[in-house]
């Protein structure tokens, strides 16, 4: 199993509409390569989605080979190409977006979890598919206590699995939290950058002209 996140960034509206297209693209691209892929979360908007991320599986059970070389044609940025249908006249028509890979169960991303701070609760699927959703308590609800994160996961037919896939996913929101940490602490070292206070200093420093 793979997790990837197909994401708008800070990018505009449009972006989030590139979104959209990318995520049909590729998921018509899944299906002719045998891929399996499972939209596990997503960010909607009104023009498309801000992100969505998806669960793939190989065509055969155990070809994870033949499903990492698949997916390398789809990692990075994705340039989109249209004139914007929000802007009308607006003179921009490249888009990005970026599709990444997310560590998933027992990778790096969650060896720091530890699991009885987890509470697991089965729970029965909810929503549209038809026969595809899960008439039995298959579905898991997951709160990680300490951080008070929860999700909920019903794509797979196993609870075994939808426990790995929850625990992955909040491994992925401590890491998203521990990144916007540290981007708000570069933000207000860079905000302390451009302060100089030209009053009142704590010292003096005086410096014959030859010295410097």
């Amino acid at each position: 199993m793979l997790l990837i996140q197909i994401t708008a960034a800070q990018g505009p509206a449009e972006c989030e509409l590139a979104v959209r297209l990318t995520l049909r693209a590729l998921l018509d691209d899944a299906q002719r390569a045998g891929v399996q892929a499972e939209q596990v979360e997503s960010l909607p908007t009104a023009a498309g989605y801000k992100s969505v991320l998806l669960q793939l599986q190989p065509a055969r059970p155990g070809d994870d080979r033949a499903l990492q070389a698949w997916l390398q044609g789809w990692l990075g940025s994705i340039q989109c190409i249209f004139p914007s249908p929000l802007r009308p006249g607006h003179r921009r028509k490249n888009w990005f977006v970026a599709v990444q890979r997310c560590p998933t169960a027992g990778e790096g991303l969650s060896r720091a979890l530890r699991e009885e701070d987890i509470d697991y609760q089965a729970c029965r699927a909810s929503g549209k598919g038809g026969q595809h959703v899960n008439t039995t308590d298959s579905a898991v609800h997951a709160l990680h206590r300490p951080s008070g994160i929860a999700v909920k996961v019903m794509s797979a037919r196993s609870q075994h699995a939808n426990k790995q896939l929850a625990r992955a996913l909040i491994a992925l929101r401590l890491a998203e939290q521990a990144q916007a940490r540290q981007a708000a602490a570069r933000q207000a070292r860079a905000q302390l950058h451009w302060q100089v206070d030209r009053g009142n200093p704590v010292r003096v420093l005086h410096a014959q002209a030859g010295l410097l």
